[in-house]
């Protein structure tokens, strides 16, 4: 039987994690082959940890790229740059997964000089702006686009709150920028839905609780099981990295979409969230409010010439 045609994914915050397991997971199946492009702030470490599964190199391909999510005119556009290279002009993108997450708070001022605390550039701006660079590929391709989403976005219930909250500098703690920044990406991908409706697959996932990805790390960010998405397994214990990465995979494989265009969202159990647990990101106006076009990102940032 002939091999199968290998698929690729380029992803964001598969260095460790929740990331890694999914990658490592693909990594194992016995038919399906896949060229990952992935991003990393430390492409050595990540390079290795991936040598050290000693993965079938014959039928996967991976390839690490640097990656600082909070440098968007620098390190951004050159991840994207380079990915269309080693794609080539008739190379397809079948899955951009979007996973990187920061939960740090907003005591600093934000990163190369933009008013924004640096968890919400990382969690949401930049990644857009990724999309918006991947774009002509992403359609070309009828790409599958999948945003890793949090329950954590029920927390935010004042949405006028969001503007002063992240900006750099604002004082806001960890627990809560990263619950509005993953609100913000979640209303990013229903704006992306909306552009790309005919074109690409948007589905956004939320993984669940899962307190060993060291996403808190630095952030004085404490992981409770009375927080949104605390989900337990059978057994009683926490949700685990290869059960999330396997939520996460869900959304790579599941085609059975609701009619309705909203319900966008996967919980980690398997199920479609009911709009009413994230009916505030569906307000369109606050959509485009927040998903600014490439153009608007570049001016705002400074990126332009």
């Amino acid at each position: 039987m002939a091999a199968a045609i290998a698929k690729t994914i380029v992803a964001t915050g598969a260095s460790s994690g929740l990331g890694f397991e999914l990658v490592k997971q693909l990594l194992a199946q016995p038919t399906q082959a896949y060229r990952f492009i992935l991003g990393a702030r430390d492409v050595g470490r990540t390079q290795a940890a991936y040598d050290a599964l000693r993965y079938d190199a014959g039928r996967h391909s991976l390839t690490v790229l640097p990656l600082e999510l909070s440098d968007l005119g620098g390190s951004v556009r050159a991840f994207a740059q380079q990915t269309l290279q080693r794609l080539g002009p008739d190379g397809k993108v079948d899955y951009l997964l979007l996973n990187a997450a920061i939960a740090n708070g907003a005591e600093k001022q934000g990163p190369k000089g933009s008013r924004w605390c640096e968890a919400y550039v990382v969690n949401h701006l930049s990644q857009h702006y990724l999309v918006h660079l991947l774009r002509e590929k992403l359609v070309a391709s009828k790409a599958r686009i999948v945003f890793v989403s949090s329950g954590a976005v029920r927390r935010v219930q004042d949405t006028a709150s969001l503007e002063n909250d992240l900006k750099g500098g604002s004082g806001i703690p960890g627990q809560t920028t990263y619950s509005q920044t993953k609100f913000v990406q979640l209303l990013g991908a229903h704006w992306w839905r909306r552009q790309l409706r005919g074109q690409c697959t948007v589905v956004a996932v939320s993984p669940g609780l899962i307190p060993d990805t060291g996403l808190g790390r630095g952030s004085g960010m404490k992981l409770s099981m009375d927080m949104p998405d605390a989900k337990t397994v059978p057994e009683g214990e926490i949700v685990s990295v290869t059960s999330g990465a396997a939520s996460i995979l869900r959304a790579f494989t599941r085609d059975d979409f609701p009619e309705d265009p909203d319900q966008i969202f996967l919980t980690s159990w398997g199920e479609w969230w009911s709009k009413d647990v994230y009916g505030l990101t569906l307000d369109k106006a606050l959509q485009d409010k927040w998903c600014l076009s490439k153009e608007e990102i570049e001016k705002e940032e400074g990126l332009t010439s």
